[in-house]
């Protein structure tokens, strides 16, 4: 049976479907190639991922579009979904909170309609992010924590997203897995990320902008890692049994965060992606932003006991490999 891929062009999504066709697995990825990075770069990952496994089938649709969703899918046999299509990006979300809405909200919905409708679908794994954590000053930040202080209208509908699944899991008993991500980076990363804003920066001899006056940490977390936390929690859904699960409901539904488990300064991600190019930033230091919190830290107890998860790989290892590849992927000896 196959598994649906939402967002199979964006960043994570890219990923998770080519570690599950490289173990045979048959995927059918959708994203409706919106334009708020360069679809040139969405293009090119489908592409890596058409040329590279016969078993990857690509539908445009948009998901947020529930007859289109319904209509492009029919009669595909899909039995567990990895739902990682969402409007992403804190700061977007002041200037066009419409999209996320629309993307996040009714997306989301959609996906949990799709779900319990086809009868096959044996689990929904979908991304929240660790953006739902806003204001809290307690760290590390663990799933058990209050998260009703989001910063963002992105962490506002990512909580909601969670709730919503709280629901369709009590309701018609839907196993579902909810991951908040924390700071993901890595080879055929987003444009609009810190780590590809500064290495194209550093590149091309023009400043970075570095918020908070430089004062931030963040939990970075390389994609492999990120990846390896999706697939195992896809091959483990949550059981109908009664008992708490991870973020506390007793239905067929957990909640995890998925970091390094180690929270790294600002400053220092930016002397070592200096250290992989070669030369110094041109560094402008800024105040804090609209929607953005001082400090990221996961703790990834829950994730760990309960599948065994272990992030295998830290800045100084991950970020190199992301400057090789942002250099093969731009032309740059």
């Amino acid at each position: 049976m196959p598994v649906l891929v939402t967002g199979a062009a964006g960043f994570i999504g890219y990923h998770t479907a080519k570690r599950l066709l490289a173990r045979g697995e048959e995927v059918i990825g959708i994203d409706n190639l919106n334009d708020y990075y360069s679809v040139a770069l969405k293009r090119a990952r489908l592409a890596e991922l058409e040329q590279s496994h016969n078993a990857f089938r690509f539908v445009e649709l948009d998901f947020s579009d529930m007859a289109a969703l319904s209509t492009g899918l029919s009669n595909l046999g899909i039995d567990r979904i990895v739902h990682l299509g969402a409007q992403a990006g804190v700061r977007y979300s002041i200037e066009n909170p419409h999209a996320y809405v629309q993307s996040n909200l009714v997306g989301h919905l959609n996906l949990m309609e799709f779900a319990r409708r086809s009868e096959r679908c044996k689990h929904l794994v979908y991304a929240s992010s660790s953006s739902v954590y806003g204001a809290n000053t307690k760290l590390p930040f663990a799933v058990e924590d209050r998260v009703d202080r989001p910063i963002s209208l992105y962490a506002a509908t990512k909580k909601s997203d969670e709730l919503m699944s709280e629901t369709y899991s009590h309701l018609y008993r839907l196993p579902q897995t909810g991951l908040r991500f924390f700071t993901v980076y890595g080879p055929w990363g987003r444009p609009d990320m810190a780590m590809w804003l500064f290495a194209d920066a550093i590149m091309n001899d023009r400043p970075i902008k570095v918020f908070g006056g430089g004062d931030m940490r963040r939990d970075f977390t390389f994609i492999d890692d990120i990846v390896t936390g999706v697939v195992a929690c896809l091959d483990n859904p949550p059981p109908d049994d009664g008992s708490e699960k991870a973020g506390g409901s007793v239905g067929p539904h957990r909640v995890y965060n998925i970091g390094n488990n180690r929270s790294e300064e600002l400053m220092r991600m930016i002397a070592v992606i200096e250290q992989a190019i070669g030369k110094p930033a041109i560094k402008e230091f800024l105040p804090m932003q609209d929607g953005d919190v001082r400090d990221t830290y996961a703790d990834i107890s829950a994730i760990q006991r309960d599948l065994g998860f272990q992030p295998t790989t830290g800045i100084d290892e991950g970020v190199p490999r992301f400057v090789d590849w942002f250099k093969r992927y731009h032309g740059v000896a």
